[in-house]
């Protein structure tokens, strides 16, 4: 279905009189927004740093099987999202989990499950959305200038108005402004990224090599094959947050009445966020030989910073530029992951306290300690797959009923296109 997805990308089946707030473009940026990032960048570092070249093997294999999990979780976003009678739409496992699990008997089960995930997902909201982006934020802002760690409250300050700026419009101006920023950011750093692997491309095949040696024998900081394995799923779930249930949120919003097509068009998240950007990512670091430097074991966006700089001279402040607006893109997409989280368990009359709550929590993010926030943000965002996949293994034969009408009316030619 790759090919089909990209058709669905570029408009081809938009109809628009379908119900929804945003096209299959913004809705797949707006996903893209939240899980391009920081996990791309200081995530990968982390991973080869503390699991060693091996960890990527693994990172690359969880983000084939997450295609298939995003692409599950996000057919279902369709089935089961309420519609508001203004045209707002709310979706995600909350509600699926809830209607989807009392339609097959096990409506007590069902509701436990929402309520979980929406506990965990504002906790992962406020953590790996918010507070890890900014902290990241000035790790790198900090690899160009002393002066932005110095002032750190201050760039905290900062980010919080900025985000503050957009969170309260909603998904319409969070998706206008992702749709504009998400390709703008990804050809930057691709861009980069491309340019120092092919100055040093007779050196790229002994890497995959490497990579591929390590992940079966095992170098990792942690020992073993198991430890490498570990670090590399962690650290893919953190990047791509497939199985994790978030992007469902986003996809929910799109204007369709096809629930497939949507799970299609999300199925893309991770091959682009993983398979791509991370293994690039991947090869800087280990082409300029950043992972081995002991000062920055253990070190995010430093690592990348100093790989890009090795590399191309100024490079870490171009970088610098693009973890900004990819903390940034993260934090406005998971605000509103967050909120409608919070609208689920609290209702919509509360919102601005959330919102308030989040802006406080950027400020919070950039003046914390790495290793706290990590830790958190790892907690929270990995749990949220726990309720979130039970619930999708009990209703994967929906899954696969709509799945499977959809492609045959699709091979039939009875799909109509707009375009």
């Amino acid at each position: 279905a790759f090919g089909h997805s990209i058709d669905v990308i570029r408009g081809i089946y938009d109809d628009p009189d379908d119900p929804g707030e945003i096209s299959h473009f913004k809705a797949l940026t707006s996903a893209l927004s939240a899980t391009i990032g920081l996990g791309n960048i200081a995530g990968v570092a982390v991973a080869i740093g503390t699991g060693g070249p091996g960890a990527l093997v693994w990172m690359i294999l969880t983000a084939i099987f997450g295609m298939s999990s995003k692409l599950a979780s996000c057919t279902l976003a369709i089935m089961y999202r309420n519609i508001h009678p203004d045209g707002r739409v709310v979706g995600g496992p909350m509600y699926y989990l809830e209607k989807g699990l009392e339609e097959r008997g096990f409506k007590s089960l069902g509701r436990t499950l929402a309520v979980l995930f929406a506990m965990l997902c504002i906790g992962g909201a406020l953590g790996g959305g918010n507070m890890f982006q900014s902290n990241q934020t000035l790790e790198a802002l900090g690899a160009v200038s002393p002066f932005f760690k110095t002032y750190n409250w201050l760039i905290g300050l900062v980010l919080a108005v900025l985000v503050g700026a957009v969170v309260i419009g909603g998904i319409q101006r969070i998706a206008n402004v992702t749709s504009r920023l998400v390709p703008t950011m990804c050809i930057l750093y691709v861009v980069s990224a491309l340019f120092i692997i092919l100055t040093n491309i007779s050196e790229v095949p002994a890497m995959f090599a490497l990579v591929f040696s390590e992940a079966f024998t095992g170098q990792a900081v942690e020992g073993g094959v198991l430890g490498v394995a570990i670090i590399g799923i962690t650290r893919a779930a953190f990047s791509n947050e497939a199985g994790i249930g978030s992007a469902a949120i986003a996809h929910s919003a799109a204007k369709t009445e096809e629930a497939a097509r949507e799970g299609i068009v999300a199925m893309i998240g991770p091959f682009i966020d993983t398979i791509v950007i991370c293994t690039m990512t991947a090869l800087v670091v280990l082409l300029t030989g950043a992972y081995k430097d002991p000062a920055l074991q253990g070190k995010g966006a430093e690592m990348t910073a100093a790989a890009f700089g090795a590399a191309i001279p100024g490079a870490e402040v171009v970088l610098a530029i693009v973890i900004c607006l990819f903390a940034y893109s993260t934090m406005i997409s998971w605000e509103y992951y967050g909120e409608r989280a919070w609208e689920y368990l609290f209702g919509s009359g509360s919102l601005l306290v959330f919102r308030l709550l989040f802006v406080a929590f950027v400020f919070i993010g950039a003046v914390t300690l790495l290793a706290n926030v990590i830790s958190f943000s790892d907690m929270m965002i990995l749990s949220m797959a726990f309720p979130n996949i039970i619930g999708g293994i009990i209703l994967s034969p929906l899954i696969k009923e709509r799945l499977q009408n959809y492609w045959g009316r699709l091979q039939r030619g009875e799909m109509q296109r707009f375009k």
